[in-house]
């Protein structure tokens, strides 16, 4: 049976990559009547664990409205909520985005969360259309109800009334009206009492550690937990290349990985987790201080760590030698592959294509996303349309560009109303965790990852100021892949397993 409900009823109820390169769009309602609004309801089922989860899926968007309790933006969101539940505060419900920032949620809601999952290559260029859309049975709808949110700039997301791009398009901004929004869609639903997870990917991660706090503070919402996939949480140790240190030391074990992969290593070990280990004791004990020595690095020094440095990374001494010791992601990936006239991925660098400039030192483009970027864009609006019976006569944008004009500024938690030019939510997220002690955090995080490598996100979590007993509610898993590790078939099968225990503990359901 199928039903469909168009209007203002809600039911109850994504980079991939980061830097998304596409022209913002305008307030689309500026000098217009503010829209209604808008939804489709369907009732499907799905087979996960060989369960049958019935489920009620709505797709549409809501009006929140600003600090003045002005109408400010349409909220695109997708919600998958359980049949049959007799007290929904007793069912968990997970609130998920990706990053960007500018990026839609298909990334999350077509590749591991929702019911229905795009089928891709791995490590691979999927193949032209027609594209393989699965019934899910990794889906986390058989241990939570599931919110997909697009921020606004994304999706079917746009500024209504005097509102316009830039008051959203911002590092706080953006924490404010995601928070406003759950808040909004947490009580239309009714589901004040629901133990609730918030999931960011990515871009994601900085917005979750806002939110975490914002939700708390702003609108007393206790979280029950996060999850980080694949986080970037700080701009100081998420950029190299940029004439900082910290971040060349931190990218290096995922350098070596990506080399390790590829068989681009003389001497290369059997076992990959040894060697990122070995890879990331020298990139602490040896390579930092090179670094930090600067001009006073003797020559003895610097050929003991240009020889360590190439046999890591399968990258020549000559080569690190004339980058002063600093190879960034960037021209990592352009040279590694060079004599194969291939460039590695960036999202997954186990992705690898054809190089357009074999004298470059900047990809041109990221195979990764040719290779599964279209499968999703095709997948995921045919399921819109059709499976979900919304959007035929909106544009969906799944990547907004909204990066262009992205204000960077951060007010930490004890920064006052001064906003850092450098922001890091880890801070947030800390104080979040400070406040509301019970709150757990899972943090999944790929080996190949080199939009927010492993060391990385290491160096967040062991930056943050908790105490000790906080500190037992961080679990960490790593999986064999990228960025969007839930693309590699085994390390969906974990992901699933880690993230739906995590869900349930968090929950004590």
């Amino acid at each position: 049976m199928r039903r469909i409900v168009v209007g203002q009823a809600v039911v109850l109820l994504l980079a991939a990559g980061l830097l998304l390169a596409e022209e913002p769009m305008k307030n689309e309602a500026a000098g217009k009547e503010v829209p209604e609004p808008k939804s489709s309801v369907t009732s499907h089922s799905v087979v996960i664990g060989g369960e049958t989860v019935e489920y009620d899926a709505t797709a549409g968007y809501l009006i929140v409205n600003d600090a003045e309790e002005r109408p400010a933006a349409k909220f695109g969101y997708t919600a998958y909520v359980r049949q049959g539940v007799d007290d929904p505060a007793e069912r968990p419900i997970t609130f998920a985005f990706n990053g960007g920032p500018g990026s839609s949620s298909i990334w999350l809601h077509m590749g591991v969360l929702g019911p229905r999952r795009v089928v891709v290559a791995d490590a691979d260029f999927t193949l032209p259309p027609p594209y393989e859309l699965a019934d899910n049975e990794y889906s986390i709808l058989d241990a939570s109800d599931l919110v997909m949110i697009d921020p606004v700039g994304t999706g079917y997301s746009r500024p209504v009334g005097e509102a316009k791009g830039e008051d959203f398009w911002g590092v706080d901004q953006d924490i404010d009206s995601v928070s406003r929004f759950i808040k909004a869609y947490v009580t239309e639903s009714g589901r004040w009492a629901s133990p609730k997870i918030l999931l960011g990917e990515s871009y994601g991660g900085m917005r979750s550690g806002g939110v975490a706090l914002e939700l708390l503070t702003t609108h007393g919402m206790a979280l029950n937990g996060v999850v980080l996939v694949s986080p970037f949480m700080s701009w100081a140790s998420g950029f190299d290349g940029l004439n900082v240190d910290l971040p060349h030391v931190l990218f290096l074990p995922t350098l070596a990985a990506t080399a390790w992969y590829h068989q681009a290593l003389d001497d290369r070990p059997d076992d990959l987790i040894g060697f990122i280990e070995e890879v990331k004791a020298f990139a602490y004990d040896e390579y930092a201080p090179a670094l930090l020595k600067g001009s006073r690095l003797t020559a003895e020094e610097r050929a003991a760590v240009l020889a360590k440095l190439a046999r890591y990374t399968g990258v020549s001494e000559t080569y690190w030698d004339r980058a002063d010791l600093r190879v960034s992601h960037q021209q990592f990936v352009k040279e590694l592959l060079r004599d194969r006239r291939q460039t590695a991925g960036r999202i997954d660098s186990r992705f690898a294509g054809r190089s357009f400039n074999l004298l470059g030192e900047q990809m041109s483009y990221d195979p990764f996303n040719s290779a599964v970027s279209a499968a999703f864009t095709g997948s995921f609006l045919d399921y819109y349309h059709n499976e979900l019976e919304f959007g035929r006569d909106l544009e969906y944008k799944v990547s907004g560009g909204v990066w262009r004009k992205w204000d960077w500024g951060h007010a930490t938690p004890d920064s006052g109303s001064f906003k850092i030019p450098v922001p890091d939510t880890s801070v947030d997220l800390a104080r979040a965790m400070g406040q509301n002690p019970h709150m757990k955090l899972l943090v999944q995080q790929g080996y190949y990852d080199l939009a927010t490598p492993q060391v990385a996100t290491e160096y967040a979590l062991e930056h943050m100021d908790l105490l000790p007993e906080q500190r037992e509610n961080i679990s960490v898993e790593y999986y064999e892949a990228g960025h969007m590790m839930y693309l590699h078939p085994p390390s969906l099968v974990k992901y699933k397993a880690d993230l739906a225990a995590f869900i349930r503990e968090a929950s004590g359901s």
